[in-house]
């Protein structure tokens, strides 16, 4: 599916979004601006957009995997264009069975990617496996509003607009229908943390963006 829609997936994240999923990931990637990361893993990657946000850190080694042989080619043609190919490596790779040895990120970062692990706790225990004690886990992952005019105007344009426009432009009503249903069945705020503690981290917290349509979750090793 992801292969599928991979030529449009920037255009149309930016497009559905009105532009402030860019925002979030630049609010997302500045919470790890004190620690100075030096090597970051951005799992479930895509076409390298959090990788490429990353470089604001002023790390040594970027490396992002994804599941999509099709997301990665072009997030490769993207990165090598803009010239930084030499900090940020794509690879092939399950999100739930991570090809790196424990211990061995600085952070990890993951934008709109982990409510698509076929067992969240599983992806999370293993990304808690590859994080450096002391180092931090950030999600950026859709959440469901709460107010209930919000609430409605929000269900109303993800079920029914989304999937028009992204089929206009991707050719694919079908992943763009996915993208509602999945936000729906995942477990976000309170049940997300918990799951996340499950999954062996600390100090963890859920900060909420633009009327809850967005959250950013942080938790250390």
């Amino acid at each position: 599916m992801f292969d599928n829609i991979s030529h449009r997936y920037d255009f149309l994240n930016h497009f559905l979004s009105l532009g402030i999923d860019i925002l979030w990931r630049k609010k997302a990637i500045r919470l790890l601006k004190p620690e100075k990361p030096q090597t970051i893993l951005d799992i479930a990657t895509g076409t390298g957009d959090f990788a490429l946000e990353a470089l604001s850190l002023k790390p040594k080694k970027i490396v992002g995997v994804d599941i999509s042989a099709g997301m990665l080619a072009h997030g490769r043609e993207k990165i090598k264009k803009l010239g930084h190919d030499d900090i940020i490596e794509l690879q092939l790779g399950d999100s739930e069975k991570l090809p790196f040895p424990d211990n061995s990120f600085d952070a990890v970062i993951v934008s709109f990617g982990v409510r698509n692990f076929e067992n969240l706790g599983k992806g999370l225990s293993d990304m808690n496996r590859v994080l450096k004690p002391g180092g931090t886990c950030v999600v950026l992952e859709f959440s469901k509003p709460k107010g209930f005019l919000f609430k409605h105007l929000y269900n109303f344009y993800f079920k029914y607009i989304t999937p028009t426009i992204g089929e206009f432009f991707s050719k694919d009503r079908a992943a763009y229908s996915y993208l509602p249903e999945s936000v729906q069945a995942f477990p976000d705020g309170k049940d997300f943390l918990a799951i996340y503690e499950q999954s062996g981290f600390r100090q963890t917290r859920a900060i909420s963006l633009t009327f809850g349509i967005s959250s950013i979750y942080l938790g250390k090793k």
